[in-house]
């Protein structure tokens, strides 16, 4: 197993080296040069695994066996000992038709744990396999700061800084972040958008030079073991549905902002998961829906709303998709991208629309429709959804067929976004672990958007 650029201008590089790498070299993302595929046979045996035996199952099929399976073990059991489910992600299911996905039992109540706390575990390991200090940056919408925070907090080997946009994150993201006081962390607060703040950190990734002297690594899903570790999830999933005599297709609905997730399951898919519709869940933001629908990929006007975690107008991930649509020519792909750079839009034929609505089904959940689940939901099946859940929820009740069941993500505990669910006139209890976050002092540095000041404080941070 090798990997390559979605641009094509980087030799094919090992699983560690691409993990390493984060965004690849020549500025395109880095993806498997061959899918590898899961027969119906292997699927049935994997159907009766724990969720770790399932990850170390899949995670074999792309390693090169670079990793020792013991040492790969090893990491998982640290990586999710911390939850607290031992089912890992859990399913429940609400009615005859919807399931939920539940991916907010690690320590920050996020999906992104489920990445990010064997990340942590993969840095640590490397950082001491080859003595060298890893310097990690990353940019984040809300919850991926918190958990790839929690993940490498006070390992030593390693120095973590996390841009998120000042303001337009939920409070208890906010404090999930910048109330660890660990010396190899820094939060900087940016006045800007989570676009800003992603745009920034590409440009340092991209500049090759800078990286290498700061021995840069990429935590956010531009790294594709954050889509791989994904991944297992949507197995595990689909394992968990009670099917009788007459099976149902089995859709999946995913809360998406910067595409990772969905992308995840599209992975998924290829390698052979019988998945019916891929539902791309949005919210205002809903560049995503507009491309689906439409077959035009334009950032619109950002807006703040309930799920900040979806207010992205820029999909990082999007291009990996582009990359498969496209048949894996690199070339149209480097075409494409600085289409978009230049023109700021991708627009594709009718019939190559067909194509992209073969693979996805999309519905933009607006604030009023979300807060309107989150109250039913609660009142029908006394089911506390979080304002990104009910934007899955939404694209489910919106796109979701007759003889058709649905696994719909909870990609956040409702306690992370109490702002939304106080509107809906509903008290929720607080987990202890985020009740005490209020009490604690908090730590960041909040920066206007200017790249000379941001790089002056990362560079002082790194070298210290």
């Amino acid at each position: 197993m090798k990997y390559i650029s979605t641009r094509g201008h980087v030799a094919p590089q090992g699983f560690i080296d691409t993990v390493l790498m984060g965004l690849a070299d020549d500025g395109g993302l880095m993806i498997p040069e061959k899918i590898p595929h899961v027969s119906a046979a292997t699927l049935k045996e994997w159907s009766t695994l724990s969720y770790k035996e399932l990850f170390l199952q899949i995670f074999s099929l792309y390693t090169n066996e670079e990793i020792p399976n013991e040492d790969l073990k090893e990491m998982v059991d640290k990586s999710y000992a911390s939850f607290r489910s031992p089912e890992v992600t859990p399913v429940k299911q609400l009615n005859d038709s919807l399931y939920i996905l539940e991916l907010f039992h690690g320590p920050t109540f996020a999906f992104k744990d489920v990445a990010l706390q064997f990340m942590g575990e993969f840095y640590s390991y490397v950082s001491k396999k080859q003595n060298k200090i890893i310097h990690i940056l990353g940019a984040t919408s809300g919850d991926t700061g918190a958990a790839a925070i929690q993940g490498v907090r006070g390992k030593e080997g390693i120095k973590i800084c996390i841009l998120h946009p000042h303001e337009k994150v939920s409070k208890v993201q906010e404090l999930q972040m910048t109330t660890v006081d660990d010396k190899n962390v820094l939060n900087l607060s940016v006045k800007g958008n989570f676009d800003d703040c992603q745009k920034l950190i590409k440009e340092q990734f991209a500049d090759l030079d800078f990286k290498s002297k700061h021995n840069l690594r990429a935590i956010n899903s531009i790294n594709f073991v954050r889509i791989l570790a994904q991944s297992v999830y949507y197995f595990y999933a689909y394992f968990q549905i009670e099917q009788g005599d007459q099976p149902k297709k089995v859709n999946v609905s995913v809360p998406s902002g910067n595409f990772g997730n969905i992308f995840s399951g599209f992975l998924a898919k290829m390698m052979g998961l019988p998945i019916h519709k891929l539902i791309i869940a949005t919210n205002e933001n809903n560049i995503l829906e507009r491309f689906v629908k439409s077959g035009e990929y334009k950032p619109g006007e950002f807006k703040s709303t309930h799920s900040p975690s979806m207010d992205i107008q820029v999909a990082s991930n999007f291009e990996r998709y582009l990359y498969y649509f496209l048949g894996q020519d690199a070339q149209k792909v480097s075409a494409y991208m600085k289409n978009l750079q230049n023109d700021g839009e991708i627009v594709i034929s009718a019939e190559d629309l067909v194509r992209v609505q073969n693979d996805f089904e999309a519905h933009g959940a607006s604030n009023e429709e979300g807060l309107q689940l989150i109250s039913t939901y609660k009142a029908e099946y006394d089911y506390l959804l979080d304002p990104h859940t009910a934007c899955g929820v939404a694209a489910y009740e919106a796109c979701n067929g007759e003889d058709e069941i649905c696994i719909s993500f909870a990609t956040a505990h409702p306690a992370k976004f109490n702002e939304a669910i106080e509107q809906c006139d509903i008290e929720q209890a607080f987990p202890t672990e985020i009740e005490q976050l209020f009490a604690k002092p908090q730590h960041q540095l909040v920066i206007d958007h200017n790249k000379e000041e941001i790089v002056k404080e990362l560079v002082a941070f790194y070298e210290r």
